[in-house]
């Protein structure tokens, strides 16, 4: 695709001047906020690391109370009296 020499739709339409981008401003040495928010990571990562255990036990019980109700009634099923 050539590049042409002619203007956008948006810069035909867009009566706004472009906005200025300009860097952020960093205060003191920038290493609070980086700990701070490691922190909080973490903090975030124990939480789902304990919510994600304890979904996993829930799903191992119930898949353990499923196959043996399935082996009962298979069971049940086989028997002769």
């Amino acid at each position: 695709m050539e590049k042409s020499s002619e203007t956008s739709w948006a810069d035909q339409w867009d009566y706004n001047p472009d906005p200025i981008h300009e860097p952020k401003k960093t205060r003191g040495s920038g290493s609070g906020s980086g700990a701070n928010y490691k922190q909080k990571v973490g903090e975030g990562f124990v939480k789902t690391k304990a919510v994600a255990s304890s979904g996993v036990k829930k799903v191992k019980e119930g898949t353990s109370l499923g196959f043996h109700w399935i082996k009962n009634k298979y069971q049940k099923t086989t028997q002769k009296h």
